[in-house]
């Protein structure tokens, strides 16, 4: 099995180097220029209709609409956490890739903010606002400081620790709210502050992993507080919704997963087992909800299709990071591994998006699918080598801060 998830990496890998690590994305119907030069994109019905058409195709009409590929920065971090993981295990050549991608990163910065901090390279449209291209957005910025702290834990040079600290008072100074109604980071806009819950905990986690370098305790109150909040709308079962606005009531997969990982975090920064018991909730939510005996993944908790790839990579990675919690979790993740192979496999290199009940979406998207596969991918290597750190916080400091 090792053989086989080494030479799916290093093929994954050879792919997205020959596309320079640039892609098509799900969501980036509004780039086209053909139907923005028609007058199309005007109205919020208009572009989340022309959006959710384009993502749902079997055909990929990117080309034809004046779509290009694009550099994501969220794509760049995750291959970037993915390097660190590969060269921490031996793999030739991730050196070189680690300094390509951090000068990728750095150039990719947001250009109106004194803070370091990132967006998506398509502007969006989400079922309330309108976020324009390159705008930074909590996410984006938390996966991007998160691998530049990836490689300071590895070679300790402080000016990756200075781009973690600066996007950490990017989320802290611009996107921090606290009123009667709740506490929280603004997302994907500073001025939105719908309850989201894995941009509360992707926010708290990143403050909490760059207070356990810095020891700056401003990070820590507001980290605390949006965790504390967003744990404490996990519902009894260990599912949380996306969010607690109405447009926002759905369980899914991937944010389940961040949100679990995002609360270990905590735990291992500010060795603190205050959140253990939403983890081990959470955990045996995802596991009964989300996982199918044969390997397959849902993306939603109450139905089986779509079984898309991101959710595959997220089920991956959260059967890993947790899987102290249960002596199965190893085998399945290989499992869901082996399951991604026989069904979402391209032999030219890279994974499928989605497979529905009728038909499957064979579109690469950089981003979405192939950079989350392959930290997926680098993720297992590494715990076959036993370079994964594992296992619950066993103090519990940080209920008293």
């Amino acid at each position: 099995m090792n053989y086989e998830i080494k030479n799916a990496t290093l093929a994954l890998l050879e792919y997205c180097k020959s596309h320079d690590w640039a892609g098509y994305e799900p969501y980036d119907a509004l780039n086209s220029t053909v139907v923005a030069s028609l007058g199309l994109f005007r109205s919020r019905i208009a572009r989340i209709a022309f959006t959710q058409a384009l993502k749902r195709s079997p055909f990929n009409f990117r080309k034809l609409l004046g779509i290009n590929t694009t550099h994501n920065p969220k794509a760049l971090a995750l291959f970037l956490s993915s390097f660190v993981k590969l060269s921490r295990i031996g793999i030739d050549g991730m050196d070189e890739y680690i300094e390509q991608m951090i000068g990728r990163l750095k150039g990719l910065r947001s250009d109106d903010s004194q803070y370091w901090c990132w967006g998506y390279s398509f502007p969006w449209q989400t079922r309330t606002v309108l976020v324009p291209r390159w705008a930074p957005n909590l996410v984006c910025t938390a996966f991007v400081a998160n691998a530049f702290l990836d490689v300071y834990e590895t070679d300790r040079n402080p000016q990756y620790l200075a781009v973690a600290v600066s996007a950490s008072e990017y989320i802290l100074n611009d996107l921090y709210w606290s009123d009667e109604s709740g506490v929280g980071f603004g997302y994907p806009l500073p001025s939105v502050r719908n309850q989201v819950h894995n941009a509360n905990l992707l926010g708290s986690a990143l403050l909490c992993r760059t207070y356990s370098h810095c020891r700056d305790n401003r990070f820590l109150g507001p980290a605390l507080s949006a965790a504390r909040y967003s744990a404490s709308q996990q519902h009894a079962d260990g599912g949380w919704d996306y969010g607690e606005t109405p447009a926002y009531r759905w369980i899914d997969n991937f944010h389940t997963g961040f949100n679990l990982g995002a609360l270990r975090s905590i735990g291992r920064s500010l060795a603190t087992s205050e959140f253990e018991t939403h983890v081990k909730r959470g955990m045996t939510f995802y596991r009964s909800h989300f996982l199918l005996a044969n390997g397959a993944v849902r993306y939603y908790h109450n139905r089986t299709y779509p079984i898309d790839s991101h959710a595959i990579a997220q089920a991956i990675l959260t059967l890993i990071d947790l899987r102290d919690l249960d002596p199965g979790n190893i085998e399945m993740a290989r499992t869901v591994f082996a399951w991604a192979m026989n069904n979402m496999w391209d032999r030219r290199g890279f994974f499928y998006y989605r497979v529905l009940r009728s038909y499957t979406i064979r579109t690469s998207y950089m981003r979405w699918t192939q950079a989350w596969m392959f930290l997926a991918l680098a993720t297992m290597l590494s715990e076959s080598a036993g370079m994964n750190e594992a296992g619950p916080a066993t103090s519990n400091i940080a209920a008293a801060i």
